[in-house]
């Protein structure tokens, strides 16, 4: 197998670090904000989506109606 261990206390050291020197120490903070504001949104997006779909499938809607029979 290629990746036994997945990820190990020092890849996450690593990839923090590159992040920091991409974004630089004072870009992160609103990074990270934005980043957890669209996380948010993506959430309740898709809250929304699956009551809509919940609600959809009682009602019948989208339901294709029975063939009718052949004598």
């Amino acid at each position: 197998m290629f990746l036994r261990n997945g990820l190990e206390p020092w890849h996450l050291l690593v990839v923090a670090l590159v992040v920091v020197l991409v974004f630089g120490s004072k870009r992160l903070p609103d990074t990270a904000r934005s980043l957890g504001k669209s996380l948010r949104i993506l959430k309740s997006e898709t809250r929304a989506l699956k009551k809509e779909t919940a609600a959809g499938e009682g009602d019948g809607e989208g339901k294709a109606a029975p063939a009718p029979r052949e004598r």
